[in-house]
């Protein structure tokens, strides 16, 4: 079981890297220079929505990306407008402009190209039903930020992820050795 975890974490990253790598020639059979991958991802990913940059950061996997950056980038490029807040001057609200509506219009010819392709790889609609399904498993257990063991005497323990094993006594009252309760702060979500 731990190689199997370890190889679905590797392979879950390189499936990401082969996707920007897949949607960059996409755009080159497209002409399209003046954008790149990761942009592509984020403009497609808004849709016909209007967000801050905050909600696209929570929505996306922009490893290894600035999505500020990024966002001032597709917007000096014509594929995004913005728009200040008026209720919070702080935050800023993006939205696709005509050319970001045609080139997501494009990305999801795209696809849908990609997934009437997914036979000819032996890729059925079971197959990625059960990839979905496993996938939101792990992403529910890492956001949660704990994990919860049940006990052989059916008591339930948590453990914070990222931080070292509490012991019996701690578990027990609920209280760190400080006295201090244990989801306060401690990367806990829910006690």
């Amino acid at each position: 079981m731990n190689n199997a975890y370890l190889d679905l974490i590797s392979l879950v990253e390189r499936l990401h890297r082969q996707f920007l790598e897949v949607i960059k020639l996409e755009l080159d059979g497209m002409s399209i220079r003046d954008i790149n991958n990761v942009q592509a991802v984020m403009l497609f990913n808004i849709g016909d929505e209007e967000m801050t940059v905050g909600e696209l950061t929570l929505r996306g996997c922009y490893l290894g990306s600035n999505v500020t950056y990024n966002v001032k980038a597709m917007v000096e490029q014509g594929y995004l407008s913005q728009q200040r807040s008026v209720h919070d001057r702080r935050s800023v609200h993006v939205r696709l402009t005509e050319k970001g509506k045609q080139l997501r219009d494009g990305l999801m010819a795209v696809h849908s190209r990609h997934v009437n392709m997914l036979p000819h790889a032996a890729v059925t609609a079971d197959d990625l039903q059960t990839a979905e399904i496993t996938l939101r498993h792990l992403d529910g257990f890492w956001s949660h930020g704990r994990l919860d063991v049940t006990l052989g005497n059916g008591g339930l323990t948590r453990y914070p992820l990222g931080g070292g094993l509490q012991d019996a006594s701690q578990q027990a009252t609920g209280m760190a050795d400080t006295g201090a309760p244990l989801c306060s702060g401690a990367g806990v979500l829910e006690c």
